[in-house]
């Protein structure tokens, strides 16, 4: 009798800890959910640094002289140079 009930107590002691080991908040699955989100979270911070460091080189363009804020005028605003004779050309044949 005493057998049977230790046997008992050590099925369902090992049955717990296999629930634990898989499905607790430390458990394995959550174990591979946190492991995905580090990598998206790795894949947005390459994404971030790429954007800082284009940005840099931005502000040390415009530090730099005016030829970049001129050039930068001209893209965004459409901005033309006193003297200059601007030319809209229209793309669609007519």
């Amino acid at each position: 009798m005493l057998v049977r009930v230790a046997i008992g107590a050590l099925v369902l002691a090992g049955l717990y800890l296999q629930y634990k080991y898989w499905f607790s908040d430390v458990g394995y699955f959550r174990d591979q959910a946190l492991e995905r989100e580090v990598v998206k979270q790795g894949q947005r911070l390459t994404a971030l640094e790429e954007r800082n460091r284009i940005l840099a080189a931005e502000v040390r363009a415009q530090k730099q002289g005016l030829a970049a804020v001129e050039a930068r005028a001209r893209s965004d605003l459409g901005m033309i140079k006193e003297g200059e004779t601007f030319y809209l050309v229209d793309s669609e044949p007519r």
